[in-house]
């Protein structure tokens, strides 16, 4: 990464549950690692990842089990106030019943695998209708009774926590059944209204977003100032698709419908001072090492080199 001339990074899993990794001293020393190769350790993601609800390490927080919900929140608010006294700024994290709902892939560029996403063929694992049946007030009353109690441990910690959108966009009502209630504008609207809290924002996938609309090329400068004019923009996963609303395709930043050169002067022109992140990259055959995203980091490099240039 300091060899791509990157000068930030968000790590991978520290892990699933809390134990001594996230205690602030082992944070520390991470962070100290990190910064020992000229970076600097920006954002770490909280163990609640984009998977179904009966894979996430802790359920009970949408679940809304009791005493199960306290304790996970308490063990979260944990790892928050630990981020903090380590010097880490932002977590990152999901609120989801659903994951990642895909179809399957599609060739595109020379033959690389994008993940695609078709409602009418869209599957999720059988189990999540067992245990997240339910409508959007369901979802809602348990997102604000998290909220309530992570915001101000945020605040008092000085972390940022950052929220990523339910991927992809979906239909009113969730997915046959299953909320989804931060995958469309109008959720994600709400969802950053339910605490006035400078620590309380978006992990803004550009490419999650994207998903939500009918013509993402035109909407997303619109919906960049929206969220960016108020501060509610924590990190962005800078990616592309081919498609629209309820019927897409991943590509490499360059291949896709929306025009990231103006999205990057948007984000310019809003003082955003977050990360632009590669992410989801197509599968190259043969590859082993992580061309796509090398690739997605040069491309970005070079967006961030130009609208610098431009001022």
């Amino acid at each position: 990464m300091a060899a791509f001339g990157l000068k930030h990074i968000c790590s991978g899993e520290i892990s699933s549950r809390l134990d001594e990794k996230w205690s602030a001293d082992s944070l520390s020393r991470f962070r100290e690692e990190v910064e020992s190769f000229g970076l600097s350790l920006a954002m770490v993601p909280l163990p609640m990842p984009s998977v179904t609800i009966n894979k996430t390490p802790y359920p009970s927080i949408l679940l809304g089990k009791s005493p199960e919900r306290d304790h996970d929140i308490d063990e979260i608010s944990t790892m928050i106030r630990n981020a903090g006294k380590a010097g880490i700024p932002a977590v990152k994290y999901n609120l989801t019943y659903l994951g990642v709902v895909r179809s399957g892939y599609t060739p595109g560029r020379g033959g690389a695998r994008g993940s695609t996403f078709v409602y009418e063929t869209a599957k999720v694992d059988p189990q999540v209708f067992e245990m997240a049946k339910g409508d959007d007030d369901m979802m809602w009353e348990r997102i604000e009774y998290f909220l309530k109690r992570v915001v101000p441990v945020a605040e008092d910690a000085k972390v940022k926590i950052a929220c990523h959108p339910n991927d992809p966009g979906m239909p009113k009502g969730g997915f046959h059944g299953v909320p989804s209630v931060l995958s469309s504008l109008e959720g994600l609207k709400k969802f950053v209204d339910i605490s006035p809290s400078p620590y309380h924002g978006l992990n803004f996938c550009q490419g999650t977003v994207c998903e939500m609309l009918d013509e993402p090329a035109k909407e997303i400068p619109d919906v960049i100032r929206y969220f960016g004019s108020r501060k509610k923009i924590f990190n962005v996963h800078f990616r592309n698709i081919k498609g629209h609303r309820l019927n897409f395709r991943e590509t490499f930043p360059d291949e896709g419908d929306v025009n990231f050169l103006e999205c990057a002067r948007v984000y310019r022109d809003l003082g955003y001072d977050g990360m632009l992140m590669p992410d989801h990259s197509p599968q190259i055959e043969g590859d082993k090492t992580g061309l796509g995203f090398a690739f997605e980091i040069g491309y970005i490099q070079a967006i961030i080199q130009t609208v610098r240039n431009e001022t």
